[in-house]
């Protein structure tokens, strides 16, 4: 059924003349004469009566009117909810206590007149392909994995670079420093169930390994981040890395430390990526309050692999870690 007979129909059924429906409609009354026509064929029936006064509703026209409505307001809320700004912005980040949805949440702070739809994706093709489709606006990655380059139309910008930190139990050999480097730890076990190969949480320890000779161990399944503090904290031989912005919550009695680790500080690199024709106008509102508040990166005395970079467009005016668990 075509929209614009239908959008005809009740024009004239408000007007009451086909004259003066055209006029509302800035179209010719013969126009409006052959869409109507046009309509009462597809229906079946006739819509109207013309009487010296104009046009009059038939019975079945009666009928027929607040369903048309209804189709018209039907279209209209469609055609809205594609229409850039009048949907809400949604955004990947990966898990809900990590250092990227600690971001959007600022971000929520600083602009709740913008509608947010937070969601979760654990690939990265995953992510990519929703961006690229249209299901997500963006999403908040380590990016590019080597051997695994974004595609061209994926932009991606670094945002904030988040320092790992040490959590041992109580009894764990260096669980009274003040802060470790990464010397230090060489030798000591570093449990990580949540890594899952071909990540790019994968990717990066694999890197932190090479590059400074820790024992990072991903044995085991994983149970999720409240068993893996209770062994953390009932083992004195295992520690494990946590992100500083990673918000986590222990019974008093588990007596968990969070140990910063220096020389170099390891930093989990998070970039945000969207599409580069991607419209909506809170894309811009997001990616100039991450720019002005989330940090820089590369920052002296940092370590990040060297594949994590950035692709995108200076962000726009104002105005204008890898999951331990999830």
């Amino acid at each position: 059924m075509d929209l614009d007979t239908v959008r005809t129909f009740v024009a004239a059924a408000d007007a009451g003349q086909f004259q003066e429906a055209a006029a509302d409609l800035a179209v010719t009354q013969q126009a409006v004469s052959k869409r109507i026509a046009a309509l009462e064929r597809d229906l079946g029936v006739r819509l109207f009566t013309r009487t010296p006064r104009g046009a009059e509703l038939t019975i079945d026209g009666q009928a027929f009117l607040p369903h048309a409505r209804e189709l018209l307001r039907a279209a209209d809320r469609a055609v809205a909810s594609v229409r850039a700004g009048s949907r809400a912005l949604r955004v990947d980040v990966l898990n809900s206590r990590g250092g990227p949805s600690g971001l959007m949440r600022g971000f929520h702070r600083a602009h709740p007149e913008i509608d947010l739809d937070v969601v979760m994706l654990f690939e990265i093709e995953r992510a990519v392909a929703a961006i690229r489709s249209g299901a997500i606006d963006a999403s908040f990655r380590a990016v590019a994995v080597p051997g695994r380059p974004l595609p061209e139309d994926i932009e991606s910008v670094r945002v904030l670079d988040e320092a790992l930190q040490l959590l041992t139990g109580p009894a764990h050999a260096l669980a009274s420093a003040r802060s470790v480097t990464l010397a230090q730890l060489a030798g000591h076990r570093i449990w990580m169930p949540g890594i899952v190969p071909g990540t790019e949480w994968a990717a990066y320890y694999d890197d932190l390994y090479a590059e400074f000779g820790l024992t990072i161990e991903a044995t085991g399944p994983n149970f999720g981040s409240d068993a893996l503090l209770d062994t953390i904290a009932d083992t004195p031989a295992l520690a494990t890395f946590m992100g500083a912005h990673t918000r986590l919550v222990w019974p008093a009695g588990h007596g968990l430390r969070r140990i910063p680790v220096t020389a170099p500080v390891p930093v989990y690199p998070h970039s945000l990526l969207w599409h580069r024709d991607n419209p909506h106008p809170a894309l811009a509102t997001l990616r100039a309050h991450l720019a002005a508040t989330a940090g820089g990166h590369d920052a002296a005395g940092t370590w990040a692999p060297g594949w994590a970079v950035s692709r995108g467009t200076p962000p726009p005016r104002a105005g204008a870690g890898g999951p331990v668990s999830s």
